[in-house]
């Protein structure tokens, strides 16, 4: 074989070569744009920007607020409870927590459903406890229907972005949490924005109860999954947080108007995003042990969401770290 040969045989290896890994890197960014894209949030339908809310013993439907606006001084605390099919675990969480804030705070506060598109009636349900049993006013308890499914993250980013009150909690609908342990959050919160009122977060944490009975019974696929996902999440980049997931955490309205409006993924992973944008932005956040049990009925998939969260949490952070996601820096 002569050498002239030889050489152009290296080349065309060396060129394809050259070419598969072309082809692989624009098939890779092809799924990375792709997949990006159905991580924007849609835009609201008309009826999605309109709440439903108990006049007397009407039904009476107005717009919603922006949280970007001037709040409302009456209201102290909104809290916006995500649900989806909620009709069998709802009412104990209302009751706990309507029964806490009309002593703490009366009048001083609203709670917002945001119903995910549910199947089963539960703006409907949430409408009819309000006037039947816990006879509210107008207005403390209000309805945001989704048209079609958006995702956990996608109703939590609704709710908050059309909140009247100075903090806004986002409360799981499963009552998993005790009510009352909102106090804690308000007073973290509180030292927190200081005097001149700045951004600040304070989130519920479960971490204290990592050996407690309610996760030492939890089946061992379960907890595998989430150690699993916390070490992502730690390799990843949330580093001094030590319990992401928890659906109780609070936010002045400097936070919401800071990290919202730049919040990307509705999927499970949202509360990863959240504090990856506070950290980003150097929003002080506080972690705040409270109490938490284990409550059947979860919507989550354990196998295919857990999957899901893990490749979500890769994207979003590949998408940062490209400056692909913008998330205004100014605080």
């Amino acid at each position: 074989m002569g050498l002239s040969v030889l050489v152009e045989q290296i080349q065309n290896v060396e060129l394809k070569k050259l070419l598969s890994t072309v082809i692989i890197a624009l098939l890779v960014s092809g799924y990375l744009v792709v997949y990006l894209l159905s991580h924007t949030p849609r835009l609201p339908f008309k009826e999605e920007l309109e709440f439903q809310t108990i006049d007397g013993e009407s039904v009476v439907k107005e717009n919603l607020p922006s949280v970007s606006e001037q709040g409302d001084d009456d209201i102290l605390l909104s809290v916006v409870v995500p649900s989806y099919n909620e009709t069998k675990r709802i009412l104990i969480m209302l009751r706990d927590a309507i029964s806490y804030l009309q002593v703490r705070m009366p009048r001083r506060w609203e709670i917002v459903i945001v119903d995910d598109g549910s199947k089963d009636g539960t703006s409907d349900y949430c409408l009819k406890l309000s006037r039947e049993v816990f006879r509210l006013e107008k207005g403390q308890l209000r309805v945001v229907k989704f048209t079609k499914n958006r995702g956990k993250g996608g109703a939590v980013r609704q709710g908050l972005l059309h909140i009247r009150g100075r903090y806004g909690l986002f409360a799981d609908a499963d009552g998993a949490s005790k009510f009352s342990d909102v106090d804690r959050l308000l007073t973290s919160i509180e030292k927190l924005e200081g005097s001149k009122l700045q951004a600040a977060v304070a989130i519920g944490s479960r971490a204290h109860m990592v050996n407690t009975d309610a996760v030492v019974e939890r089946s061992f696929i379960r907890n595998l999954l989430m150690y699993g996902l916390h070490t992502l999440v730690f390799v990843f980049g949330v580093r001094s947080i030590n319990d992401t997931q928890c659906g109780f955490k609070l936010f002045n309205r400097q936070a919401i108007n800071a990290i919202f409006p730049y919040l990307h993924t509705e999927g499970w992973i949202f509360d990863v995003e959240i504090l990856m944008l506070a950290l980003r932005k150097r929003i002080p956040i506080a972690e705040v042990p409270i109490s938490w049990h284990e409550v059947d009925g979860s919507k989550m998939d354990l196998a295919r969401d857990s999957i899901n969260m893990a490749k979500d949490l890769v994207v979003i952070r590949m998408a940062y770290i490209l400056h692909i996601y913008k998330d205004d820096k100014e605080c």
